[in-house]
């Protein structure tokens, strides 16, 4: 399968298609949070204009998955929002997204990335492992999380090793 990832680092192409892809898997497996509407009614304002970046998986020119980098600090980023269209899950388009991600992460200098997850979305986490992220107790993040209900496991790859870290 022949999947191009369009990189968007400026202007939010493709904000409809992002919106409906991460709704319907949302609302497939949870509900949809505060967060969540936030985020996807506004990707420009909340992640593009905050120096983050918006990956599209696109076959033949539909948007059939996506997922975000997410700015924490200098040293940190975020993977959010990542979803792939259920017709086309399985072929490899999830890993095409992460390793877009990862490649942008360690090009802008981030120490690590991490991300927040459920383990009920066991192939989710079986293909965070297979990017590299590794578990982490959740009250090792410094960050709230309250607001993200579903998330019950927290995930972490790191990028350059830091006595920050350690």
């Amino acid at each position: 399968m022949n999947v191009v990832i369009d990189v968007r680092t400026n202007v939010m192409a493709f904000a409809e298609e992002f919106k409906r892809l991460n709704e319907e898997w949302i609302t497939a497996n949870f509900q949809l949070e505060e967060s969540d509407i936030k985020f996807l009614s506004n990707p420009q304002k909340y992640i593009l204009d905050k120096g983050g970046t918006v990956f599209i998986a696109l076959y033949n020119n539909k948007p059939v998955g996506a997922c975000a980098l997410l700015i924490r600090d200098g040293l940190t980023c975020e993977l959010v929002k990542m979803v792939v269209d259920p017709q086309y899950q399985r072929q490899g388009i999830g890993y095409q997204l992460g390793q877009a991600l990862i490649a942008k992460a360690r090009n802008r200098g981030f120490s690590r990335i991490v991300l927040e997850g459920n383990t009920k979305m066991e192939a989710s986490v079986a293909l965070y492992r297979k990017l590299g992220f590794q578990e982490i107790p959740l009250e090792f993040d410094v960050h709230d999380t309250t607001n993200r209900k579903r998330c019950n496991i927290f995930m972490e790859l790191v990028l350059i090793h830091s006595e920050y870290f350690i």
